[in-house]
Order: C-alpha cells, then sequence, then structure tokens
C-alpha cells in the first residue's frame, strides 16, 4: 500500500528531518476533513490539508519548526480561523497538529490503522484490466489482478498490486478473505459466468461488479437463478459497472468510472460495519512515484 506512513519512512531511512501536519479538528467549513495528513522537508510537500492561505500557514511553521525556530518543540497545535483575515472563506476553524518525524510516531499510527485497505480481487487483464490497475495502484487498496493468459500482464505494475497467473480463477475466489471487492473484466462470457456463481456463492464480500450491458446482466441473471442462484444475492451483482451517468466506453473512461465506484463501495462499506473512514490516513501521497513489482506463476 502507498501512504504517508511509507513515504515517512523513506525520509526517515534517509536521515531527511521532516514534520506530520495533520487536520485534528475541523469546525464549521472546512476545505478538508479532520485525519488529513501532509508531510512537510526543508524543501518539498507531499499531499494537501486544502490548500490556501491555511496550508502556507501550515507549511510556515513545518518549516520553522525544522529550523528550531519559534520555539515550536517537537509538537505544536495551532488553531486556524478560516476567515477574511485569513483570505479564505470557508468560514469554520482547523485545529493543525505538527510533529517532528521520528520512528516512534510511525510506529503508533502504523498501530492504530484502521480499517484496513480494500482488498480488490481483479480478473481480466483486457483492455478495461490494464487501464484500471494503474488507477488503483494510487488509491488505499491492494489488488490481485488474476488472468490465465501471462503475456496480457505488463512488465510492470504498482507496488500495491500482485499477479497471479492460473487456469483455475474459481479457487481464487474461494481462498479471498471476507469483505473482499470481486470485479470481473475477463475476454471470455462463459469465464464471466462461472466466477460469478463462485462469488455468489459467498455472502461475506464488500462489492462485486461485473462488465457488460444491462442486456448480459438479465441473461446472466437467467442462467444464474437456473443455478440456484437466490434472487437477494443476485440483487447484489454490479452490472454494468461504474458511477452512473459516464457514457464513454473507452477503456480509460470505465476505468475512471469503475475506480470512483469502488470508492463509494468502501464508503458504504465502512459505514455499514462502523469502521471509521480513515481520511488522509488512507490515503497516498500523490508525488510518491511507487514501485514496480515483477511476476509470478
Amino acid at each position: 500500500m502507498h501512504d504517508w506512513i511509507h513515504t515517512a519512512q523513506q525520509l526517515l531511512s534517509s536521515g531527511e528531518p521532516a514534520v506530520l501536519v495533520t487536520l485534528v479538528k475541523a469546525e464549521g467549513s472546512t476545505p478538508r476533513e479532520a485525519g488529513t495528513r501532509m508531510l512537510f522537508t526543508a524543501d518539498r510537500q507531499w499531499s494537501s490539508i486544502g490548500g490556501g492561505q491555511m496550508e502556507w500557514r501550515a507549511a510556515d511553521i513545518a518549516r520553522d519548526m525544522l529550523a528550531g525556530q519559534q520555539g515550536y518543540g517537537a509538537h505544536h497545535v495551532e488553531r486556524i480561523p478560516l476567515g477574511p483575515r485569513l483570505g479564505q472563506c470557508c468560514g469554520g476553524v482547523a485545529t493543525l497538529a505538527f510533529d517532528l518525524l521520528t520512528q516512534a510516531l510511525l510506529d503508533q499510527e502504523a498501530a492504530a490503522r484502521q480499517p484496513p485497505d480494500q482488498h480488490l480481487v481483479l480478473f481480466g487483464a483486457g483492455h478495461v484490466g490494464r487501464a484500471l490497475v494503474p488507477i488503483l495502484g494510487s488509491l488505499p487498496c491492494t489488488v490481485l489482478w488474476v488472468d490465465e493468459r501471462d503475456a496480457q500482464f505488463p512488465e510492470a505494475w504498482p507496488a500495491n498490486v500482485s499477479i497471479e497467473v492460473t487456469d483455475t480463477p474459481e479457487a481464487v475466489v474461494d481462498q479471498a478473505p471476507p469483505g473482499s471487492y470481486f470485479l470481473v473484466v475477463t475476454h471470455c462470457h462463459a469465464l464471466d459466468l462461472r466466477l460469478c456463481r463462485q462469488i455468489l456463492k459467498r455472502d461475506d464480500f464488500a462489492y462485486f461488479g461485473l462488465i457488460g450491458s444491462q442486456t448480459k446482466r438479465h441473461k446472466f441473471e437467467r442462467r444464474l437463478r437456473e443455478r440456484g442462484v437466490p434472487d437477494a444475492r443476485l440483487a447484489r451483482m454490479i452490472c454494468p459497472i461504474g458511477v452512473p451517468g459516464i457514457r464513454g466506453k473507452a477503456p480509460e473512461i470505465i476505468a475512471v468510472a469503475v475506480a470512483a465506484q469502488l470508492l463509494q463501495a468502501r464508503e458504504q462499506y465502512l459505514a455499514a460495519t462502523h469502521l471509521p473512514a480513515g481520511a488522509d490516513d488512507l490515503l497516498p501521497l500523490p508525488l510518491i512515484v511507487p514501485t514496480l513489482g515483477a511476476k509470478t506463476e
């Protein structure tokens, strides 16, 4: 998973001093939610707490801390009204915590992280799968990418993605942990149907999406009913996939719509299981380039 903890660990390992800024309390209207984080070094920054003058003020404080100025010490809390005086019209109040980055702080944060990232099982390494994976590489998820055709996979992929080349994908369904997200975008309708049946045998998945039209959905529903899948389980199958209102059918457009739907599904699942979304402690820092994996069979 690519997130601020991994970036912070890289900074610690390199010996580069840094300050972690956390939006610990958001009162009224603020540009970001409580839990949002940024990292600052003397000349770089990652992520955003909302931009504008508030973020400029945060940068000044963080760099004063790094320079040992203003007597801030290793921990500082600043309450910032977001009104005309600051040049922002949000009208709320943001309380920011500033901490010099240490290994102890990272260990504490890592131990407290909840909920776990989405675990997505992606079946299909065709055009849509290949367009989707780079987007998933910057989202709070781990991905198991499955296809029986080794040559379909690219030479490199994000570090939160692992590859499985198998001719028994149904077994992969059975091995997925509870709360998994399943996405079926294969090249073969017969394989799609087999995977649908296997996934719908489970009642513990968080999301199941199948690429296709309403016509495909109706055909699959009829065939799955004939195979004993109850209507209540069929109702959980998302087909067509992607957030509504996006007409484009290019793989890249479908990929963006599906990624947005996966984020929506995650929020709904967390709400249903009473787990906090966690804001930016689960979001990646976009300026960090993910490392690349290697194929395994």
